[in-house]
């Protein structure tokens, strides 16, 4: 994505989209009103996937939490659902705080609710104990 300031065109951002192979790039103009274009995508999900990263990017984060009892230190995690970027360093941090016990079977919910955004942090594979 990249930010723009040309008065004379009036691009704010041109956004690349990656809903499919083409990549259109899709600018986002301002009008002097505060009007919001959006031109240069050849398909629906295109510019819906536009609107949605200039006005509230969403990511899938992924990352690991420390286990106890797992016979390896960390298990592979994720969100079941998209949360907004702007909240990633925040669940971060939450994961960061967090030490599951093992066994952990992939899919187990590790957190619910994760920084109150309805997405939950869930396991990408098992751990099996130390026995």
């Amino acid at each position: 994505m990249n930010m723009e300031s040309c008065e004379d065109s009036g691009v704010i951002k041109t956004i690349r989209c990656i809903v499919c192979p083409t990549g259109c790039e899709i600018e986002v103009k301002e009008t002097p009103e505060g009007d919001v274009t959006f031109e240069g995508y050849t398909c629906k999900r295109g510019l819906e996937y536009a609107k949605q990263e200039f006005y509230e990017p969403k990511r899938v984060l992924t990352t690991t939490i420390r286990v106890e009892n797992g016979f390896l230190p960390l298990v592979p995690v994720r969100v079941d659902k998209a949360i907004p970027k702007e909240k990633l360093n925040d669940a971060l941090e939450e994961i960061a705080k967090t030490v599951v016990k093992a066994p952990i079977k992939m899919g187990d919910i590790l957190i619910e609710n994760v920084v109150g955004q309805e997405a939950n942090i869930i396991a990408s594979r098992d751990m099996k104990a130390i026995e």
